[in-house]
């Protein structure tokens, strides 16, 4: 096992002091070797030490200005500081350069999100669900931007696929709750917050959602 397979498995055990030796003894053996500064940054990024992360990022594109890993790291960097548009430019650089994980989608998807551009996000998360298809929270995101874009239909759909794959999924039976109440379906949506809240008893806007759906059907009766 070479010190930069031995630095990523101390690195997925959290043994980072141990990981951080061997990715140091990786890039004195190769210091011209851009994977090995990209694996130290994505280790430096983990424990918040942006700012030397982003010097081992660039060094690795200094050395190699097509490697996509590293622009996805940096991606990766910009978005963790809220920075979202530098986080989109560089996501989209490495598809640019054949990254073609549904990671990168999904991280490219959720930046635009979380800046408020949900028509644009939309295809991003799209292809990512497409290449996971069997990971709840990102069906659920593609389903969220659809329903922000009110795509209600469509929404409904993946949330309730969402289901499918965690039926604890608390959020998605919250998120088909208001798509009921929103077609007057006030019966679905106190039994979907129901189950939200008694997935996770602290989801407020569920418990909220459904005093308030509650309230309106005593009044009704």
């Amino acid at each position: 096992m070479s010190n930069m397979d031995k630095g990523i498995q101390y690195m997925q055990e959290g043994k980072l002091e141990e990981a951080a030796q061997y990715f140091t003894e990786a890039i004195e053996k190769n210091p011209n070797d851009p994977i090995h500064y990209i694996n130290f940054g994505n280790l430096l990024l983990h424990m918040k030490e942006t700012e030397r992360a982003e010097r081992f990022y660039k060094k690795a594109i200094e050395l190699d200005k097509d490697v996509a890993t590293a622009y996805y790291g940096l991606g990766n960097l910009y978005f963790e500081e809220d920075n979202f548009s530098d986080a989109r430019k560089y996501y989209q650089k490495a598809m640019q350069l054949g990254l073609e994980e549904a990671d990168v989608y999904f991280m490219l998807g959720m930046s635009c999100l979380y800046d408020e551009k949900e028509k644009i996000a939309l295809p991003y998360l799209q292809r990512a669900q497409e290449l996971k298809p069997d990971d709840s929270d990102v069906v659920f995101q593609y389903g969220l931007a659809l329903a922000q874009t009110e795509q209600l239909d469509t929404a409904k759909e993946i949330f309730e696929k969402v289901l499918t794959i965690n039926e604890a999924h608390s959020d998605a039976h919250y998120n088909l709750g208001v798509i009921c109440l929103y077609n007057s379906n006030l019966d679905g949506a106190i039994n979907h917050f129901d189950k939200a809240v008694q997935i996770q008893p602290d989801h407020i806007l569920a418990t909220n959602a459904k005093t308030q759906v509650e309230k309106i059907i005593n009044e009704e009766s």
